[in-house]
């Protein structure tokens, strides 16, 4: 009996080390072919976009063509040199729930590619039952039985025509473009943030004038209305004395209905409640200057630093890619399999080893025919690819045109500045002049009547302007793609491991692959053919 045991015992550890002696071989062979087969569908090569050596537009004034800064860029509202807007960006960068929302879109859009990664690998399943069964007695013997089950299952789909790894690396670019979407969001902000707090200073600033200029329109008054108790004047002077204060009195609503809403508007886009910043910003201030010189760069540049371009180029890498998946559904696909566990009829002997199972074994499935389904997929996901390489160049285009729009507003807006001061001073010496003539007799009301009148318009033509420059100045940099680089380093999506894109440069084992250049310098893919 000692020599049967020992001799069963024997043969099981012969098995087992013949089984593992053909494992192993098998294993290194399907290693080798996974490491030798290419993916299939189109390589993508990164772009290059084609820009002008130099803007069209004239640079004019402080504007210079010299190299961009990257801390200047990082930070461009500290040029501006108002701490209060210092503050409100930082706190913005931290509350505002349009960049929580694109940060938590990076978070999914990296699980998703932890997914499609998870395919690469064999997985495996734990089971387990218990039943009790009675037969028929009209077609079967009537009597009762038990079946006790457990087992681990495995398996593993090997990638061989490179389904898998295009899966991968459409993901890869799908985070990548939900990075840049997440600086794409912030330059936004940054810009919205200061734009808001501009027409906050620029609002104060007009009504400070026109508060000012009411107190004399009432001194005025009160003066026109004495003179005409007196039967010095007539009461015309007074009725357009009164009517021209009223008329200023009339323009205060609005632009207190304009400053409430910029306030409110920079509240909610801190994430706070709307009426959060009024009493912060009660106190009016002087509204930002812009810095002596301002580099904008070169158009190469800006393609550089535009995050919508960065998360259009990886778009159309995506979508690339997923033309490589749909591809892969024209080839069979191979799985090894297995299974292992115990199985017995009764529990008391549920453990023991003569009620062990397994299998193991390749297996392969192919879709033969699916009426076209499969090509047609083809050709939407090339589709799909070209309508990302039209939204990458119009991305582009769309850049180039903000910079050159932005570049000829401030240097447009700074020349009207200049003159509207100069007619500001000449308005105030009129206005001075007309009222000692009229208070000495020596010219009519109306004199005093325009030159209060243009005096007003200038003084809040000024004000206006002097916020504009400023807020062009801020779509300036915004247009340049300033500020996204200001993101602290937790935030941003950490590059993978194996490669920036997961990038495989790879052949197709049927058919050929003909791109060609657009303008942009991309590689087009034709529509798959049948």
């Amino acid at each position: 009996m000692r020599s049967i045991a020992f001799k069963r015992h024997h043969y099981r550890q012969v098995g087992v080390g013949a089984r593992c002696t053909l494992i192993i071989p098998v294993a290194a062979i399907i290693i080798l072919i996974l490491a030798g087969c290419a993916a299939v569908g189109p390589d993508y090569a990164r772009l290059k976009p084609q820009a002008p050596k130099e803007w069209h537009t004239q640079l004019q004034g402080d504007l210079t063509a010299d190299r961009l800064n990257p801390e200047t860029m990082a930070n461009w509202w500290t040029t501006l040199n108002d701490q209060e807007l210092s503050s409100l960006e930082e706190r913005a960068i931290k509350g505002n729930l349009n960049l929580k929302d694109a940060r938590a879109r990076v978070r999914e859009a990296r699980a998703l590619r932890g997914i499609e990664k998870a395919v690469f690998f064999p997985s495996l399943d734990a089971s387990g039952s218990a039943s009790k069964r009675r037969s028929s007695e009209n077609s079967g013997t009537g009597t009762e039985s038990k079946l006790y089950q457990a087992g681990f299952d495995a398996g593993w789909e090997l990638d061989i025509f490179g389904g898998v790894r295009r899966s991968v690396e459409a993901a890869q670019a799908d985070l990548e473009a939900a990075q840049e979407d997440l600086h794409d969001v912030l330059v936004s902000l940054l810009a919205e943030v200061a734009l808001n707090y501009v027409d906050t200073r620029t609002y104060q600033a007009r009504l400070a004038a026109i508060k000012a200029n009411m107190k004399a329109q009432q001194d005025i008054y009160e003066l026109n209305l004495l003179r005409y108790k007196a039967g010095l004047i007539d009461e015309l002077a007074v009725q357009q004395s009164r009517y021209i204060l009223e008329s200023t009195r009339s323009r205060i609503p609005t632009l207190e209905t304009g400053l409430e809403k910029a306030k409110n508007r920079l509240a909610v886009l801190l994430g706070e409640k709307p009426g959060a910043m009024h009493r912060e910003l009660a106190e009016a201030k002087p509204i930002p200057v812009p810095p002596v010189m301002v580099a904008v760069g070169i158009p190469a540049e800006t393609m550089r630093h535009r995050p919508d371009i960065r998360r259009a180029e990886r778009n159309l890498a995506a979508r690339t890619a997923r033309i490589g998946v749909a591809t892969a559904d024209l080839y069979p696909k191979f799985r090894l399999a297995g299974s292992i566990g115990l199985e017995s009829i009764s529990s008391s002997n549920f453990w023991e080893w003569a009620g062990r199972t397994w299998s193991i074994g390749p297996g392969v499935s192919w879709k033969i025919f699916h009426a076209g389904a499969i090509r047609q997929n083809i050709k939407v996901q090339t589709a799909r690819q070209k309508q990302a390489l039209v939204q990458y160049e119009s991305a582009v285009l769309i850049a180039l045109e903000e910079v050159e729009n932005a570049v000829t507003a401030y240097a447009r807006e700074q020349l009207r500045l200049e003159s509207l001061k100069a007619a500001v001073l000449s308005a105030r010496r009129a206005y001075e002049l007309s009222r000692d003539l009229y208070n000495a007799g020596l010219v009519d009301f109306s004199d005093v009547l325009d030159a209060t009148r243009s005096l007003q318009s200038y003084q809040d033509e000024l004000a206006g302007s002097e916020g504009t420059v400023t807020s062009n100045l801020i779509r300036l940099y915004k247009a340049l793609g300033g500020g996204w680089k200001s993101l602290e380093p937790s935030l941003i999506v950490r590059k993978n491991k194996e490669g920036d894109h997961n990038e495989s440069k790879t052949r197709q084992p049927s058919g050929t692959y003909i791109g060609y250049r657009s303008a942009f310098g991309v590689e087009e893919a034709p529509e798959a053919m049948d």
